[in-house]
């Protein structure tokens, strides 16, 4: 195929015919995508001087989330065509309009917004490939930290480190010393609620790790951590690339009743609260109960 390529390559046929060289292609292509984001969001994020505005809902953005959408956006397009694409920075679809999408591209430019203007490097850029609901393409770049995650559905996941070493990657099992699981959480930098203070009183031994952005997720999928509860407000763009990446690494990501997030499936672009986590022989439900 590699002497024959136009663009924009035909997406859909390829998802259809589950052409798992093609998929391969412009998975590699997507990355290459992330990175040119990630380096105008580093060149802004090394800037003392850049610009912080309010969005209507009151959350933050920069020049930083704006530049990297409209990046993204443009390379998405030249790839793929028109494929729908779907980003916490574009303007609105209504329900109407995106429950005709069985195909489309979710994208959050710049995933912990707070994060980067923190400047503790735990922000991300997130693309994600929605099929009929379901993530079946993700990349998680983190610019700060040079690595990138990256999964397809029949490919696998993966991690590239900042000395460009890629290997795939897997969830790992919860160990157990005397009988007890010993399990790593992953959690947000914010208040710790009630709910999540429940939660962990029914973990046997733990112990915390306090992320931003979607390596919290990243992190279960390469076997660093076991779960990550969220009791908090989160949107689609926020979760999909990790949660491809987490379900090709062989863990999962639920509602609270434990079935998979699923996209694009109502008028509100908001999740339900979540778990995510690596070991599928864990009785999950019993520490949400």
């Amino acid at each position: 195929m590699s002497e024959q390529i136009t663009y924009p390559l035909d997406l859909q046929s390829i998802v259809d015919n589950q052409s798992v060289t093609e998929l391969q292609l412009i998975m590699d292509k997507v990355v290459d995508i992330a990175s040119q984001a990630a380096e105008r969001i580093i060149n802004i994020y090394l800037d003392d001087r850049f610009d912080i505005q309010l969005k209507s809902d009151r959350t933050p953005v920069t020049q930083a989330d704006l530049q990297a959408h409209h990046l993204i956006v443009d390379k998405l397009q030249q790839l793929t065509g028109d494929i729908p694409i779907l980003s916490e920075e574009s303007a609105s679809y209504g329900w109407q309009q995106r429950k005709l999408w069985q195909l489309y591209w979710l994208i959050d430019p710049l995933d912990g917004t707070q994060e980067f203007i923190d400047k503790n490097g735990e922000f991300t850029v997130n693309i994600a490939l929605i099929s009929n609901g379901k993530p079946i393409m993700g990349i998680v770049q983190a610019p700060v930290l040079g690595e990138v995650y990256f999964a397809a559905t029949g490919i696998g996941a993966f991690k590239t480190s900042a000395t460009n070493n890629t290997q795939l990657i897997k969830v790992r099992q919860v160990p157990q010393l005397n009988g007890q699981a010993e399990f790593i959480v992953a959690i947000g930098r914010g208040c710790i609620s009630e709910q999540l203070k429940k939660f962990y009183l029914k973990l046997s031994k733990h112990k915390t790790i306090r992320l931003g952005s979607s390596l919290k997720t990243c992190l279960i999928a390469e076997g660093k951590a076991d779960v990550y509860p969220r009791f908090g407000k989160t949107s689609e763009w926020d979760t999909a690339a990790a949660q491809c990446i987490l379900e090709c690494a062989g863990g999962l990501v639920s509602d609270m009743q434990l079935s998979p997030l699923k996209y694009n499936t109502k008028d509100s672009l908001l999740n339900p609260e979540f778990i995510a986590y690596g070991d599928k022989t864990i009785s999950w439900s019993n520490y949400l109960t």
